[in-house]
């Protein structure tokens, strides 16, 4: 193993390594639907999978305290890594004792490589086989992140699970684009092994480097991407390039093809889905991670996800409704506030409603991957997933 360079992990100044190292042991398969229940081994805690990871972009899942989201009992949060390169930076973050601390969470967390949002949010970016060369969303100021740098700040930001740098394909993609943005993604997938062997010596060690499959909808693409992702030994694979903007049939028939070509010892993490039913599609084809900022990003606009279907809360109907929004939930906004209540909040623009709504709705989240999981164990969650789904199709009552 060469030295590290100064300031890397491992050298002074360095955010200290937690004891231990990420593992992943599969419990129980669902006989019928192939759905797995596991547990996510990391240095800050175990993970029960199937999970749902609330997503703190900026170091903070917005509107949410780090002590309100262990009080739904979450067990892993998502931040990213391109944002948190551009502000404050991975090496104030270091400096501040790496993430965990910077953010007073003290369990897991997974950073995403900053690949999805140089291609989504950054203006003017280039594309070479070096990396990306783009202009910031903040302030236009001109930046580059290539493979190794992507590696060096989420070692520095001290993440228990980080994210080989990838190519994101646009939708809607040609086969030869996506055909290119594959194998670049491979290219990248390599030497992001090679800089985290150099620098922490293990890719499975406190923080587990996982692959990304890629390829878009073309199944040659995602078969080859598969392949050449698995001949790399990562102790986890990532699909990417989903739900974004393809037909729901064509994600999950490309999802299973994935997955059921993937290690059955290894976790499977499908990036930023999605809906609650697209979770239970994920869980049935044996996904066992998941992030979106859907259920945060809608409850802060007032729509809610509950049991029974989505709830606008804004809307008029609920003025004078004393019921909680989800009889079936047990968080502290369902305990104690009003339907009413909270459309009064939305209408003054308190922002008290979206805590409230932000917190219910990821509670929701939560507690859906806890029952899937109980299900599998089980041995019943066909027959828990169908029944979901059809309460989840009616009108929130």
């Amino acid at each position: 193993m060469s030295a590290p360079r100064e300031g890397a992990p491992g050298a002074p100044g360095a955010v200290p390594a937690p004891g231990g190292r990420v593992s992943f042991r599969l419990d129980a398969t669902d006989p019928e639907t192939g759905a797995r229940a596991g547990v996510l081994e990391t240095p800050h805690g175990a993970v029960p999978t199937p999970v749902f990871m609330p997503v703190g972009t900026q170091a903070a899942v917005k509107t949410i305290a780090p002590w309100e989201l262990e009080g739904i009992d979450a067990r892993i949060v998502l931040s990213n890594t391109y944002h948190l390169f551009l502000r404050p930076g991975h090496e104030t973050v270091r400096a501040l004792g790496g993430l965990h601390r910077f953010m007073s969470w003290d369990r897991a967390i997974l950073t995403d490589s900053g690949g999805f949002q140089v291609m989504s949010l950054a203006k003017l970016n280039k594309i070479t086989d070096d990396g990306v060369t783009f202009r910031s969303h903040l302030d236009g100021s001109s930046q580059f992140l290539s493979p190794e740098l992507a590696m060096d700040v989420q070692l520095a930001l001290g993440a228990d699970v980080i994210m080989a740098f990838d190519q994101c394909a646009r939708w809607p993609a040609s086969h030869d684009e996506a055909a290119a943005a594959h194998r670049r993604t491979t290219a990248w997938a390599a030497r992001s092994r090679r800089r985290v062997l150099d620098l922490q010596g293990r890719l499975d060690g406190p923080c587990a480097l996982f692959g990304i499959v890629q390829g878009a909808i073309y199944e040659d693409l995602r078969r080859e991407s598969v392949a050449a992702t698995m001949d790399l030994d990562f102790p986890g694979y990532a699909v990417g390039g989903l739900s974004v903007g393809e037909p729901k049939e064509a994600m999950l028939d490309v999802l299973s093809m994935v997955t059921s070509a993937l290690p059955a010892d290894q976790p499977r993490y499908l990036m930023g889905v999605g809906f609650p039913e697209d979770l239970l599609d994920g869980i049935a084809r044996g996904v066992d991670l998941f992030d979106c900022v859907m259920p945060t990003r809608n409850a802060r606009k007032g729509t809610v996800f509950t049991s029974r279907g989505r709830l606008v809360v804004k809307n008029a109907t609920y003025a004078r409704d004393e019921s909680p929004l989800d009889p079936d939930c047990d968080c502290a906004t369902c305990a104690r506030v009003s339907r009413a209540y909270l459309r009064h909040l939305f209408s003054v623009d308190e922002m008290l409603a979206m805590r409230l709504a932000s917190l219910h709705s990821l509670a929701f989240y939560l507690r859906l991957m806890r029952r899937s999981r109980e299900a599998i164990v089980a041995g019943r969650f066909g027959a828990f997933r169908s029944e979901t789904l059809a309460r989840l199709r009616g009108d929130a009552a």
